[in-house]
């Protein structure tokens, strides 16, 4: 061994090494500090010098003998190697054999042990590690190109379920009858036909149910606040699919959620939209965006929509343009808010008697005025359209909160102080498809030479049931300043108001609906109205 170790080695060779056996560490057994100094005495020697004193100590031979042996066995310097060997100190060893027979230089002697087992176990994880990334990305790396396949741009399927695979199956989907909206129950979503020229894409509708259940990074998915974006539970219903400003869209119903479908062209961006409009009827479901493109907007109606126009909120003297639309639904392209000047104008739509208004999601907005409960109706007659002319600026306010309708109801009258005209107090409140976000506007509009100006919000109110069917009252107040300078506190109630009462920087008290007291800029009221049951009403916060 000694002289199979001083030998140069290929790189394909081995070193020498002790039995391997897997699982087990084999070590030679340690001695005490002879045999210690013995082999550090002997790794300073060289393999022949190693094999000369081996044959000299432990075989016994005499130098002749050891020299005859060596040239043998290939040393070139027979001699030298003996000299080497000789100039090791001589060891202690015992009275009857050589250090070199002791169990520390035995090599059919060997200790074994367990190897690291926290090692082991680092070095079995990393090797499955590997092999699982192998296995993966040699299934990517198999798959034909990074085109569209037949799931578009949704990502790689994950788990096989009968269920999922039935509700992502097109020949699946629902498909409302062309005049079950005439017979339905409740008229809705749900009782919408199919329309569009690509109903029969079968390609198409896989491409969109695949990507719902399953989109890929480069779809880019948008929700409506508190709408689900995960899959269908079973078959959606087809709503609508086809050619849309040089784009396919197709649009889905769960009946929970519509989610909308767009592509470019394949290989190109994706989108999905989704928004909660469960439990729609007739007066919610007018509408839905099929496309916003350049700040326009085109919608889908509902097959009971006969005819449509465009009304500005803004301008109620104005006569609305008729809204074409194709024999699917479609409409014309309606210019969005972002097209005009900050409150120069809201177009909103005009289905029948009914007013709906874009906020930047998939259904537009119901529009109703007069009071919560059974008073509310829509938005027609000289008062209603005036009272929404000063308010409409104020749905910028309400965006993005998936919004299903907005009430305003004016809920009292003032006459101003110093024969200053007089003012309308109106509560704007906006319900959400999820019955919970709800946002609540007390505002104030005096009649002052400009005529139709925005009314001034004085307070508001997040996930409040004022001014809604379960608290159908109000109570709000402003600090108002008199042509003179003069500065008055003004406060006015709803009819259940019989008394206010203002404390902290302005005191005083006023019977009925209305309150009126002389006050300084900046001063701070606290005002509390008494209700015709006796109750105590708090304003709007």
């Amino acid at each position: 061994l000694a002289l199979r170790a001083a030998r140069p080695r290929r790189w394909w060779q081995r070193p020498p090494a002790l039995p391997q056996v897997f699982g087990l560490r084999l070590f030679p057994r340690s001695g005490g500090a002879d045999e210690l100094a013995l082999e550090r005495a002997l790794s300073e020697l060289s393999g022949p010098g190693r094999a000369a004193y081996v044959l000299r100590e432990l075989e016994r031979l005499g130098e002749h003998e050891a020299r005859t042996l060596l040239r043998a066995a290939g040393v070139d310097d027979a001699r030298a190697a003996l000299d080497e060997a000789d100039s090791v100190p001589e060891q202690t060893g015992s009275r009857d054999e050589s250090l070199l027979e002791s169990a520390e230089f035995d090599p059919c002697s060997l200790q074994a042990r367990p190897t690291d087992l926290m090692r082991r176990r680092q070095h079995v994880r990393a090797v499955l590690v590997a092999v699982v990334a192998l296995v993966v990305c040699g299934t990517l790396l198999g798959v034909p190109g990074r085109g569209w396949g037949p799931n578009g741009a949704a990502a790689p399927s994950y788990a096989r379920n009968p269920s999922s695979e039935r509700a992502l199956d097109p020949a699946r989907l629902t498909r409302a009858a062309p005049d079950a909206w005439r017979n339905a129950s409740r008229a809705g979503f749900s009782s919408w036909p199919a329309r569009g020229d690509r109903v029969r894409d079968t390609a198409l509708l896989r491409r969109a149910l695949a990507v719902w259940a399953r989109p890929g990074r480069s779809v880019r998915v948008s929700a409506t606040l508190g709408t689900q974006s995960g899959p269908p539970s079973g078959p959606p219903q087809l709503l609508f699919a086809g050619e849309v400003d040089q784009a396919t869209v197709v649009l889905l119903y769960d009946g929970l959620r519509v989610a909308r479908y767009a592509e470019a062209g394949k290989g190109s961006a994706v989108a999905l939209d989704f928004a909660r409009l469960d439990a729609a009827d007739a007066a919610t479901s007018t509408a839905l965006v099929l496309s916003r493109t350049d700040g326009n907007v085109r919608y889908l109606t509902a097959p009971w929509v006969r005819h449509a126009w465009v009304r500005d909120l803004l301008h109620p003297a104005r006569a609305p343009r008729p809204l074409h639309r194709t024999g699917h639904g479609v409409t014309d392209p309606v210019r969005t808010v972002a097209q005009l000047r900050p409150c120069r104008g809201w177009p909103a739509l005009q289905f029948g008697s009914r007013l709906v208004a874009d906020l930047g999601e998939l259904a537009p907005a119901r529009l109703t005025y007069g009071a919560p409960g059974a008073g509310v109706r829509d938005v027609a007659g000289r008062a209603a359209r005036a009272s929404w002319a000063r308010t409409g600026c104020r749905l910028a306010m309400m965006r993005g909160r998936g919004v299903r309708s907005v009430n305003a109801w004016r809920f009292a009258a003032q006459a101003l102080p110093e024969a200053g005209g007089h003012a309308a107090w109106l509560c704007t409140r906006a319900d959400t498809w999820r019955d919970t976000g709800s946002k609540v506007l007390a505002q104030f509009q005096p009649w002052d030479t400009r005529r139709g100006a925005t009314g001034a919000v004085v307070s508001s109110a997040n996930n409040s049931p004022a001014c809604g069917p379960r608290e159908p009252r109000v109570l709000a107040g402003v600090l108002w300043k008199a042509r003179s300078g003069r500065w008055y506190l003004l406060a006015a109630g709803s009819r259940q108001v019989t008394g206010i009462v203002a404390t902290g920087g302005v005191r005083g008290r006023g019977y009925g609906r209305g309150l009126t007291l002389p006050a300084k800029a900046g001063a701070r009221a606290d005002l509390r109205a008494r209700l015709a049951d006796g109750g105590r009403l708090s304003p709007l916060r």
